[in-house]
């Protein structure tokens, strides 16, 4: 083997040789294949001159891994952890030290991707069916997804569902007052586009006419009062109109479930089941509905259908990709869920079981009843008479109310102010005797816990209120109680997924690269998890610093004057850009302006977004060459001249390419007075070689879990900041309970939390203080020399539909299958056989049908990507056996692929090719094999029988196939 020259490589401490996975000698070996003088030469002929960047010199000289850690330890220890009683839906909560070592922090589960290879993706699939599980049964409901971004927006798909099923007849949507304020702000945010009218007031005085379509309650309320929502869900049912509720999943261990009192869809946050506060996420958000909506119901399903072998195998139900992802036809752009915080909600779950969850449901709420009772003698009056865990007390006077929470702050206690004299105390699991006296102290109360008479904390709630129903009964709930069989059970599932410990991940879009440890690590710190959304900023000065370090890094990559961290996915930075334009356009009088053009190579979550955000959208060509038509836009564009509000445009494209014209495309729309939106998607190939602002783009969205190292935890968490030129920042989003957030002509509220997943920002962060500019900058051009590598290795054996004017691909190649499909072969067979290799397949016949698109990332050394191409050039010559009559393609590894331990090992063995075909076909295998659980899953009778909970798990098994 070479030996690295001195000088050739950063220093030994510096993390861009760390992050960076080819080492030099195999650069220079890449580069001469692929035939480049230098990295500077391929980047010449990959990227149009006219839109290069002079460097990244506004950001500050990289840190080594030390420094870094020592410098966020700095940040943290500015964060004043608190014992906050806030509410809004968020509570503090003790992530088991099980879970948080074998989740959490483990590489195995946090560096998988979305499941859409089922075969190699059981066990994260089982741990979101066991949460959809735990839904279902405490909601009362019977179906429920596989979790979404935050319980603010998962009440905006609620509303929006309900206005589909309403077939939009109906215009007007009830919301209780009494609903978290921050529900609230994203719901109008949501509505106003939509023509949706949002009517905010107390239940009693709804007025249920023919316009409604349906109501939003919280429960218990964002006060802490606990109502029967029965006749109002009566009102609606007869009036044709739906019931939604915003739950809390602890309080339904004690409290009727929605699912009884006439609730249709419910929606809540699964934070407090052992997910950090984090600052306000990232949290798994659910949706609950009845079956007979299941085909309108957003997000993903976990269906359970049969392998090949008629064996019960896991995968997304009623989908291939989002099943509500149609284009302009959209009913929504979600295409990301918080799987990793969904696996550890779900978890929770396992770990304590029906009656553990019961036993710390009713320990709090005893706190909170001995809360009372102590409020009531310091003269304090309780409103809400009916309550789990948070109380409302009256205080008498504004000064008084402001009294108590000063003397609380004293003792290390976050109280919330509530209207002009009240206060509102939410306890926790966190929760000590000793907390609550500190509470009763600063309420002035005589009595502390030991004082107070036996019974006291005795939880008495109305027969009507009571829950009678069973839940979490299925054998998964009530089999893991020892660590040493919960510790079995997590390492049983993680082996069924293939992630990133165990080889690379070539999708093409999602860029699956290296989430080094040293940025995972301050994650889980409680300087950083322990933080309340809502306390005041002045305890949060650590993550202050660093969202402005963030936000002026963020800015100085992509050249945009200002940075909103507040979306927290992909799609939602997406939908965010799109409303700033729109609000830009309201501003200067051109609410009119509501034509958004995309062309066909744009992500498919970008028309989705159009339409949420209001807009028409008319559709845009490509030529041959994969690159936007410019005469088909010009010709659009001034079509709709007065009417164009944007163009949506991904760049590079999902072709794979550098559109040459990029800068004529932007001018041809600001020509029109329409705004630029640059899917950042792609932003891999861009760093510290271009910027988006310079090239004319006027909004972009990132997407930190894919450029920034945010691991995609087997589909979430995401985030997805938006970068605004000067004209757009004023119109950035703003929140209702934290002020100072956002532009002074704010869009509105986009998220649950100000600043979106504050608790994963330090690894984006990490990342970058880390790599420095130049680190960055080699990063993306060595992610365009792996790219160019494996399409110079396999375009004799696929042939690589699309290049750029100098013969270039990207940061990602797509490789045409579809001349194969003539011979029964599909690039579905290529990508199931390719975990026979060991590898999860290129993102398949996206954006192109029958095709396969690869993206290597900067992370992966010379030997992997070998590795890789060869794995498809000897899946290529068992094509070219079937193409040749060498054996009958229905009888072919191609076909029959993945191959399990089970058949491999089986007594007999009946195929047209060798054990050592089917399992071993490549030599490395020989030292590491990874086996798929399950053979190849009948995704068809997954559809006609839907099964999504584990207790339908015997009636699988015992279904005919």
């Amino acid at each position: 083997m070479p030996v690295e020259k001195p000088g050739l490589l950063p220093p030994t401490d510096a993390f861009e040789g760390r992050h960076v996975g080819p080492r030099p000698h195999q650069i220079a070996d890449m580069l001469e294949s692929v035939g480049a003088s230098d990295l500077s030469a391929l980047v010449d002929e990959t990227l149009p001159g006219g839109i290069r960047t002079a460097g990244l010199s506004g950001l500050p000289d990289a840190l080594d891994e030390r420094q870094a850690l020592e410098r966020l330890h700095e940040y943290a220890s500015e964060n004043r952890v608190l014992r906050s009683y806030l509410g809004y839906g968020y509570h503090d909560t003790i992530t088991p030290p099980v879970i948080l070592r074998n989740v959490l922090e483990n590489p195995g589960w946090y560096t998988a991707y979305t499941p859409y290879q089922a075969e190699i993706s059981q066990g994260r699939l089982e741990a979101l069916l066991v949460f959809q599980t735990m839904v279902e049964d405490l909601t009362g409901m019977e179906l429920s997804n596989a979790s979404l971004l935050d319980e603010a927006t998962a009440a905006a798909e609620a509303m929006t569902m309900a206005h589909r099923l309403g077939r939009g007849k109906r215009d007007t949507f009830l919301v209780s007052d009494r609903v978290h304020p921050q529900t609230i702000a994203v719901l109008q945010t949501r509505a106003a586009p939509l023509r949706i009218r949002v009517q905010v007031g107390p239940t009693e005085g709804f007025d249920v006419d023919d316009d409604v379509f349906g109501a939003l309650v919280q429960y218990p309320a964002t006060d802490g009062g606990v109502d029967d929502h029965g006749p109002l869900a009566e009102a609606l049912h007869a009036r044709k109109a739906l019931l939604c509720v915003s739950v809390d999943l602890l309080s339904l261990t004690m409290l009727r479930p929605p699912g009884e009192f006439g609730a249709d869809i419910v929606v809540g946050n699964s934070q407090r089941f052992g997910v950090p506060l984090g600052y306000g996420g990232p949290h798994a958000a659910f949706m609950a509905t009845r079956e007979s909506y299941r085909r309108t119901l957003p997000g993903r399903i976990i269906g359970i259908s049969k392998d090949a072998h008629g064996r019960p195998a896991l995968r997304m139900a009623l989908q291939t990709r989002e099943q509500h992802i149609r284009r302009q036809k959209a009913t929504s752009n979600i295409c990301t869920a918080q799987v990793l915080l969904a696996v550890v909600a779900g978890m929770y779950g396992v770990w304590h079981g029906p009656d553990g969850l019961r036993r710390i449901a009713a320990r709090v709420a005893g706190l909170a009843r001995m809360l009372g009772e102590g409020a009531e003698s310091a003269g304090l009056r309780v409103v809400r008479e009916t309550y789990f865990d948070t109380l409302q007390l009256r205080a008498g006077t504004p000064e008084r109310r402001d009294a108590i929470i000063e003397a609380a702050l004293q003792s290390g206690i976050n109280l919330r102010a509530h209207g002009t004299q009240d206060l509102i105390i939410a306890l926790d699991e966190r929760t000590t005797p000793r907390d609550l006296d500190d509470v009763l102290a600063a309420l002035g109360a005589p009595v502390r816990v030991a004082d107070m008479p036996e019974g006291a904390a005795m939880v008495g709630l109305p027969t009507i209120h009571t829950r009678a129903s069973d839940f979490m009964t299925h054998e998964t709930f009530q089999a893991h109680r020892s660590e040493t069989a919960m510790l079995r059970y997590l390492a049983r599932l993680q082996k069924k997924d293939l992630a990133l410990d165990t080889s690379m991940i070539p999708l093409g879009s999602c860029t699956m690269k290296l989430n080094a440890t040293t940025e995972m690590m301050p994650v889980t710190w409680r300087a950083f998890g322990g933080l309340h959304p809502f306390v005041p900023t002045d305890q949060a000065l650590g993550y202050q610093r660093l969202f402005a370090d963030l936000e002026a890094w963020l800015a100085e990559v992509t050249g945009f004057a200002a940075v909103s961290l507040q979306p927290n996915a992909g799609s939602q930075g997406e939908y965010t850009g799109l409303l700033s334009i729109r609000a830009y356009h309201r501003a200067n009088g051109e609410s009119d302006r509501d034509v958004c053009l995309i062309p066909g190579s744009a992500h498919g979550t970008n028309p989705a977004s159009a339409v949420m955000a209001g807009m028409r959208v008319v559709a845009v060509g490509c030529d041959d060459h994969g690159n936007i038509d410019v005469a088909d836009l010009r010709a659009k564009a001034e079509q709709h001249g007065d009417r164009l509000a944007a163009l949506m445009v991904t760049y590079p494209s999902t072709h794979g390419v550098f559109e040459e014209a990029i800068r004529e495309i932007c001018e041809i729309v600001h020509r029109q007075g329409g705004q630029v939106y640059m899917d950042g998607a792609n932003m891999n190939a861009m760093v510290g070689l271009s910027c988006p602002g310079e090239i004319g783009a006027d909004v972009l969205h990132l997407n930190l879990h894919k450029t920034f190292c945010i691991p995609h935890g087997g589909g979430g968490p995401g985030m997805g900041p938006i970068g605004v030129a000067a004209h757009l920042a004023p119109f950035l989003p703003g929140h209702p309970v934290v002020k100072g957030v956002g532009g002074p002509q704010s869009l509105g509220t986009v998220s649950s939390a100000p600043w979106g997943s504050p608790s994963i920002l330090p690894i984006s962060w990490s990342y970058i203080a880390m790599m420095g500019g130049e680190g960055l900058r080699r990063a993306t051009e060595v992610a365009i020399l792996n790219a160019n590598y494996v399409a110079e290795r396999l375009k004799d054996h696929y042939p690589v539909l699309y290049t750029g004017k100098g013969g270039r691909v990207a940061h990602e190649c797509i490789l045409d299958l579809r001349h194969f499909k003539t011979h029964g072969i599909e690039s579905e067979d290529v990508a199931k056989r390719l975990m026979d290799f060991g590898f999860h397949a290129p993102t398949m016949s996206f954006p192109v049908a029958g095709t396969l698109m690869v993206e290597p990332t900067e992370s992966e050394d010379q030997a992997e990507l070998d590795r890789f191409c060869d794995a498809m050039i000897a899946v290529r010559n068992e094509i070219q056996h079937v193409i040749d009559g060498q054996i009958a393609v229905e009888k072919s590894p191609l076909k029959l692929a993945p191959h399990t331990a089970t058949e491999v090992t089986a007594d007999t063995w009946d195929r047209a090719y060798s054990r050592q075909q089917a399992a071993w076909p490549a030599p490395w295998l020989r030292e590491h094999k990874y086996w798929p659980t399950v053979g190849r899953i009948d995704n068809a009778w997954g559809d006609r029988n839907l099964f999504c909970s584990c207790n339908a798990w015997g009636a699988v098994e015992n279904a005919d196939g």
